[in-house]
């Protein structure tokens, strides 16, 4: 096999951790062992593994047909799932367009918001905004969206070109002022320079809201993605939300949009709708950009895109039975979700204490904690050296799966997780984090 995000000449001479199990939030390898999933199987299970629900919904899908095509064809599952999913999402979208992977939901929203202005007349509409920092996926429309050198510098030539605005890192800024409500004017008016800049050649503005994931755990700015919502409105660019990783309660809330009463014109779903069992992804429109597609066949304004596997069944099921779960177990309610998330804030503020935790960075029970080699000047490890590995192999011989994200250590387990697992994983991660910086 060739493993993902691996240099394979670490499997050389032993092969990687095998998981052959999983109950709850916890994982199982070939000898036993467990391990708590403290990032939820790459951010994507929510209510833990097997949950009786979801287990259930699939293997009752399974008796009736577990795949047919969406090409001219649909089910029953796929359709009640999109009447869900415009039930849940902000206001204004309307039209659900099915894949099987987050890279796969931004193709698709870059693909029609091009096309949109194309079939408008505005010909001169073909690049997109995005951070500077962002991670949309893999594919090479996604990367072309992507800002994260270490990731995309290698395929320059392959991509088309697009408009960076700086990621509003406050954490890592370039200004030359300490006060956090001058380097947040800064950002806000970099955003609206460029926005307005370029905007007669813009097709939209592509973010994750609140949090950049991948990024590095990188939390926005109260009022940044109201503020880019507020520009691309006023300079008549559409807005791409991309909730792969935020969506489906990450955060506290079903989608991460919802904080600042945000609705874009185009949502990108993946990772957690299906709870975590099965790929399955979505590309949310609001109604104006669906219309625009409308028309005879001969006109050649249909959307030319689809997918093998696009709406499987199976994945459909899995996850109107994970909407289910959300509603009878009242998952993001106050009274159920608001403990976790204090919890889970005070381990955040336990961790920022270390002497090498220079930022601990989070909303809801998505977050991430940034290792230094020295607090006070912010200095990094060297990349060589890779303490985020090393810290997660360190927790990982206490019980804890974690995975780093260079030097930022992620800890996102799923939402099901009780209290006693939440201290278990600030318990591990402090003490590993501990081993690995003081003994260097």
């Amino acid at each position: 096999m060739w493993y993902p995000f691996t240099q394979m000449q670490e499997f050389a001479d032993h092969s990687p951790l095998i998981i052959v199990a999983a109950q709850g939030c916890w994982l199982e390898n070939e000898q036993g062992k467990r391990y708590l999933d403290g990032v939820s199987s790459l951010w994507a299970n929510v209510h833990g593994h097997r949950h009786p629900v979801i287990d259930r919904a699939i293997r009752e899908q399974m008796n009736r047909v577990a795949h047919s095509t969406m090409l001219g064809l649909s089910h029953p599952g796929g359709i009640e799932l999109a009447r869900k999913l415009v039930q849940l999402a902000p206001e204004g979208l309307s039209r659900v367009f099915y894949s099987d992977s987050g890279a796969t939901s931004v193709e698709i929203a870059l693909k029609m918001a091009y096309q949109y202005w194309q079939l408008l007349g505005e010909t001169k509409r073909y690049k997109f905004l995005k951070l500077s920092e962002a991670y949309h996926g893999d594919t090479i429309g996604a990367v072309s969206l992507g800002g994260m050198d270490i990731f995309h510098e290698r395929f320059d030539r392959l991509l088309f070109e697009s408009i960076k605005v700086p990621t509003p890192h406050l954490y890592r800024h370039p200004f030359a002022v300490s006060d956090e409500r001058d380097i947040v004017g800064r950002y806000f008016e970099l955003s609206e320079d460029l926005i307005k800049r370029h905007a007669e050649q813009a097709c939209g503005f592509i973010v994750e809201p609140i949090i950049q994931g991948a990024a590095g755990m990188i939390v926005h700015p109260p009022g940044y993605l109201k503020h880019l919502r507020d520009l691309t409105r006023k300079y008549n660019i559409l807005l791409i939300a991309d909730e792969v990783a935020v969506g489906f309660g990450r955060t506290g809330r079903m989608f991460a949009s919802e904080w600042e009463d945000v609705s874009p014109d185009l949502l990108c779903l993946g990772k957690g709708i299906t709870g975590g069992y099965l790929p399955l992804a979505a590309t949310m429109a609001t109604e104006q950009i669906f219309s625009s597609f409308l028309g005879d066949f001969k006109e050649l304004k249909t959307f030319f895109h689809g997918h093998t596997y696009t709406g499987n069944p199976l994945a459909c099921a899995a996850a109107l039975a994970s909407l289910q779960v959300f509603e009878e177990e009242k998952t993001l309610d106050a009274s159920v979700f608001g403990p976790k998330a204090m919890k889970y804030s005070e381990g955040m503020k336990r961790l920022e204490q270390l002497e090498h935790a220079g930022s601990t960075r989070y909303r809801g029970l998505m977050g991430g904690v940034e290792v230094v080699k020295d607090k006070a000047t912010k200095e990094s490890y060297p990349f060589e050296e890779r303490i985020g590995y090393q810290i997660i192999l360190e927790a990982r011989k206490n019980g804890v799966m974690l995975r780093p994200l260079g030097d930022v250590i992620v800890l996102m387990p799923p939402l099901a997780v009780s209290p006693e697992e939440l201290d278990l994983l600030f318990d591990v991660t402090e003490k590993a984090i501990r081993k690995v910086t003081e003994e260097r």
